[in-house]
């Protein structure tokens, strides 16, 4: 399963020319023994910094894994790449369903390929409840960046996470700078959760929407406004073209009465369309100004050195809860404190302390 990840789709392709990937298979299921995963870690490295895409789409598969050993040598991996990451730009791109997300990376990448720019692409699917993969393949979506050699996508099915975002994301983020790209796109759901998860891990959030405002003024005053840093309307070309024009302006009013959460910045409000093409370069002119002013303040670092540490605190949740699932007099009693918190015998509050003092962390509860 894991090596037919790397080897098939766009994934696979390197430069035009297909090659196949290291062959691996040996330290990439020997992350957790000693030596031979400390042999793996640095093929993935090495292959990451020469910019081989399939080894690339690998690691990625790498740390997506929950085998333990897997993710003991995906943490290994990304602390070796640290510093060859950071210099990408990195846009997080949302809005409801049918709103043009795929579209617009389509078109937005596009323009940027042409430019020089090395793209990375992370979508994250909406996921079966039931086996966990995706239902839908942005990369269908995306013809033009699927054929482009600059370009690389990767969907990664939602699985449950916080917000369709998926748990992984920040470390893919980081094996696609290491490996040369210096734009990452994060597309999500467009649901839930998802905004504020994004925004916690990109420089830039583009907050897209469809003419004829309406109810999605609304939207506005539950916080995503808060986050946005752009909000661009889609779909603004033929009979629409007005339509946008007026939802534009009705969304700029709405801003003057919100504070943005950085004072170095006022989010614009722009029409483009994905379709055509018009305006979409001028979405990019709006993130690399946005880059200047923060950069210019120091805003941007401060910025990225606090997700950091709400990275950490989130993987210490993730791990915690990992041990929580993991652990076998849990697993066993789990079921019990549910059947008595259900039926009123026991209060949330002291089967949580069970649980806790099942893991050694505090005191059992007394009764």
């Amino acid at each position: 399963m894991l090596m037919k990840t790397a080897r098939n789709g766009t994934e696979g392709k390197i430069s035009g020319a297909p090659a196949p990937a290291p062959n691996m298979t040996d330290t990439f299921d020997g992350g957790d023994a000693g030596g031979a995963g400390d042999t793996g870690v640095r093929r993935f490295v090495d292959g990451l910094r020469a910019g081989e895409r399939a080894v690339l789409a690998r690691a990625i598969t790498l740390v997506e894994s929950k085998r333990p050993d897997h993710q003991q040598m995906a943490r290994r991996l990304v602390q070796d790449l640290l510093p060859d990451t950071g210099k990408a730009k990195r846009v997080g791109i949302t809005g409801a369903p049918g709103v043009g997300k795929s579209t617009t990376i389509d078109a937005l990448g596009t323009c940027l390929t042409a430019r020089g720019h090395r793209l990375a692409v992370l979508a994250v699917d909406p996921s079966s409840v039931r086996t966990g993969g995706s239902i839908l393949a942005d990369k269908t979506r995306m013809a033009r960046l699927a054929a482009d050699p600059r370009a690389f996508i990767r969907p990664s099915p939602a699985a449950g996470t916080l917000g369709g975002v998926a748990s992984r994301t920040r470390e893919t983020m980081l094996l696609c700078e290491a490996a040369g790209h210096d734009v990452v796109l994060v597309e999500t759901v467009g649901a839930g959760q998802s905004e504020t998860a994004v925004a916690d891990m990109t420089d830039f959030f583009l907050v897209l929407m469809l003419p004829g405002a309406g109810d999605e003024l609304q939207g506005l005053k539950k916080g995503i406004v808060e986050l946005a840093d752009m909000i661009a309307v889609n779909k603004a070309d033929g009979d629409n073209l007005m339509v946008a024009n007026v939802a534009a302006a009705e969304y700029r009013a709405a801003l003057h009465i919100l504070t943005h959460q950085l004072a170095e910045w006022q989010p614009p409000v722009v029409t483009y369309s994905a379709l055509t093409g018009e305006g979409v370069a001028d979405l990019w002119e709006k993130i690399l100004d946005h880059e200047r002013r923060l950069s210019a303040t120091g805003a941007l670092a401060a910025k990225r050195r606090q997700q950091q540490v709400k990275w950490m605190w989130a993987m210490l949740e993730d791990r915690l809860r990992g041990r929580l699932y993991a652990d076998p007099k849990l697993r066993s009693l789990l079921p019990q404190l549910e059947r008595a918190v259900a039926a009123g015998r026991l209060s949330p509050a002291l089967a949580v302390d069970d649980i806790l003092a099942t893991l050694g962390l505090d005191a059992p509860a007394l009764g």
